[in-house]
């Protein structure tokens, strides 16, 4: 889910404490909760290269109090409905063993406890996702670059076996991706990279957009990236 709603570092930690007190006051404290975040709020939650994000994709394991814990979170500051969503169970970057492989993150109302996808399988979930419109390669770039700020370098390795034990197999993400990981592994200049990356995906997202407006309701998950390529060759032509 994609919205106009804006989620940082700060309000992320404000929003899921008061879900957690909505949880347990309308659930009780017998039944504690789960939620691991991915995506964007898990790079938000554990990084500082992005100052934001518009979705907040997770797994939630929780009784049904859940739902209804979520919308009153929702009421109370704003929020669109869904405003925390299990909607990316629905792509190819899900696996079943995200939870075996996410980190304990922080405790809430000692009701609810959240974790995150981190590091190595983060990476592994932005390249198996891939998308050249969202920020899922920059974000690849911007991990790598931050743990190697901070003296723990992400082996091509451990990304590979990463990759093995969520998808079963290197060779489930798409080539594209392993091409792109390859040469970001064996770039000597991650700074340069993420800028370069970041800026290819704005603009895509702007022709994306010019794109939508003529012709609303055509854009689907499955065209997405052939428009994306048709329209560029078409702006590029334009612009001479």
């Amino acid at each position: 889910m994609s919205t106009d709603i804006s989620f940082t570092k700060e309000n992320i930690d404000r929003y899921l404490k008061e879900l957690a007190k909505e949880f347990r006051r309308l659930n009780g404290n017998k039944m504690p909760a789960e939620i691991v975040l991915v995506g964007g709020a898990s790079i938000l939650a554990n990084y500082g290269f992005r100052e934001m994000t518009y979705d907040m994709d997770a797994i939630i394991q929780a009784t049904s109090a859940m739902k209804e814990a979520i919308n009153h979170v929702s009421d109370s500051f704003g929020l669109p409905n869904g405003w925390l969503n299990t909607d990316f169970a629905r792509t190819k970057s899900y696996s079943p063993k995200l939870i075996q492989y996410s980190t304990y993150y922080k405790k809430f109302s000692n009701i609810l406890t959240i974790r995150t996808v981190f590091a190595e399988y983060l990476i592994a979930m932005k390249l198996m996702s891939g998308r050249k419109y969202k920020s899922d390669l920059s974000d690849v770039i911007g991990i790598l670059r931050e743990h190697e700020k901070r003296g723990k370098s992400i082996s091509m390795g451990q990304i590979k076996t990463a990759i093995i034990a969520l998808y079963g197999s290197f060779e489930t993400i798409p080539k594209d991706s392993a091409d792109f990981l390859e040469g970001v592994m064996a770039s000597g200049d991650l700074e340069t990279m993420y800028q370069q990356y970041r800026k290819e995906e704005q603009d895509s997202k702007t022709v994306l957009l010019d794109f939508e407006k003529q012709y609303p309701g055509v854009t689907t998950e499955d065209n997405i990236e052939d428009i994306l390529k048709a329209a560029k060759a078409r702006k590029k032509q334009t612009d001479r």
